[in-house]
């Protein structure tokens, strides 16, 4: 997939941290009607003045509860801007709950809307606040703070901008991820975001080469091991390991094909141990994994041989036709559908393709390599990913989509559909299908009673 190289030279220096600061005093007097002195990372509790001056900003879920649709109606873009500038003077607050609500309240509202050209000014800043909230925060305050940074480097696209954005924190991260002490949580978000910033940024190919070996000292420790028994027991660390794994894959579609040879000779007949795990989303970031390497494979040799393919096949088909009684309905449900996928892609290389409609463009995914990516930037954004994919040129160009769609404002308008109307469709949607259930027990019933 391509990646083209955005090299962005305005807006640089010094020049985005005094606008914010500025910025930020501004909004501190608007809303606490004078200036105080702000002393970060104070282990005392939120004080009422801390606590007033943070309500005259909205609640940061707002954000991702409404997306950009409510931005557009019910506020400008200035009002936007405002209350940026609020949350990023409050990533330095004293309360550390108060520095986390700042933090997700810019994470959702990147993740909403393309803020390009605010952030652009503001880069230094909002890396600062990333950095002290990664290095002097805990658990939750870090999680967010490496949220923030994968959809920092997101909106910035590939170039310097992002680069220096990377150099700053990648060492940090890679820290996180390998301190045993850390939160799990704090850890698995590093991870990833570790491996995105590290798809989008770097442009350096050792740099690459050791993400992609921090990550790897990461999953492998859930490799199986001659002692063990044949099934992989989950532990706190295992949504670490997930995590990394899934890093490590994306990173693995952008390597040199010398690279991915090397690293399949290593990992192609020890990766089918996790799909013993008795971990469901273990067994499916293996398998997935597995399709993808495959995929990977066979693109470089259209002949490719794998030795112990009648196992790995039938262990992928056990998985697909799963009944064990001791797994939840839902986790086997959710395993059947994915492995039925995966044994496809192994045995027949075919992949179901998949449509994702954004606006009135659409997208088509159709092979393992694009899947992942797609899926991993789902994860991250959410809600707002839709959005990304018309309006973010990154993105586009990750996914092959061209330059972004113009649409005029009644074209727009046309598009978007009301929450009020929104509720009446889930509703008759509802109703129909509670309708369909009823008739089928009628049926059933009467076919009960005439035996």
């Amino acid at each position: 997939m391509p990646k083209n190289k955005k090299r962005n030279t305005s807006h640089r220096g010094g020049s985005g941290g005094g606008g914010s600061g500025a910025a930020a005093a501004t909004a501190a007097t608007a809303v606490g009607g004078q200036h105080r002195n702000v002393q970060p990372f104070s282990d005392e509790d939120a004080s009422i003045e801390t606590m007033s001056h943070c309500s005259g900003y909205s609640d940061p879920s707002s954000f991702a509860e409404d997306g950009p649709e409510v931005l557009d109606e019910e506020g400008t873009q200035e009002d936007l801007e405002y209350k940026l500038k609020g949350f990023i003077d409050l990533t330095l607050d004293k309360s550390a709950k108060t520095r986390q609500a700042a933090l997700e309240g810019i994470k959702n509202a990147l993740a909403s809307k393309m803020l390009y050209e605010f952030i652009l000014e503001r880069r230094m800043t909002l890396t600062d606040s990333i950095e002290r909230c990664l290095k002097k925060g805990k658990g939750d305050e870090q999680r967010a703070a490496a949220a923030l940074a994968s959809v920092l480097c997101i909106q910035l696209g590939p170039g310097i901008e992002s680069e220096e954005v990377l150099k700053t924190l990648g060492p940090i991260l890679k820290k996180i991820v390998c301190d045993g002490t850390a939160s799990i949580q704090a850890r698995q978000t590093c991870a990833t975001c570790f491996g995105v910033c590290c798809f989008i940024a770097t442009d350096d190919i050792t740099e690459l080469y050791s993400t992609l070996q921090c990550l790897e000292n990461i999953f492998t420790k859930s490799y199986l091991k001659e002692k063990d028994t044949n099934v992989i027991c989950s532990t706190p660390n295992t949504a670490l390991h997930i995590s990394s794994l899934l890093a490590w894959t994306l990173l693995l579609t952008i390597c040199p094909i010398n690279e991915v040879k090397k690293k399949l000779e290593v990992h192609f007949h020890k990766l089918p141990s996790l799909l013993s795990s008795d971990d469901v989303n273990m067994r499916i970031a293996a398998g997935e994994s597995l399709a993808l390497l495959f995929e990977l494979a066979r693109g470089m040799e259209s002949d490719f041989f794998y030795e112990d393919m009648e196992s790995l096949t039938q262990m992928l088909r056990t998985l697909a036709t799963d009944g064990n009684k001791h797994r939840a309905k839902v986790d086997k449900r959710k395993q059947r559908s994915v492995f039925r996928d995966i044994l496809r892609a192994v045995e027949e290389r075919d992949f179901p393709t998949e449509t994702v409609k954004f606006g009135p463009e659409r997208m088509y995914i159709d092979c393992w390599v694009k899947k992942h990516t797609y899926d991993t930037f789902k994860e991250i954004l959410g809600s707002g990913m839709q959005y990304h994919l018309q309006s973010n040129e990154f993105l586009r160009n990750v996914f092959e989509l061209g330059p972004p769609v113009m649409l005029d404002a009644a074209a727009l308008k046309t598009m978007k559909i009301s929450r009020f109307e929104r509720h009446l469709y889930n509703s008759a949607a509802f109703k129909a299908r509670t309708k369909a259930r009823s008739k089928c027990r009628d049926k059933r019933a009467d076919v009960g009673e005439f035996f």
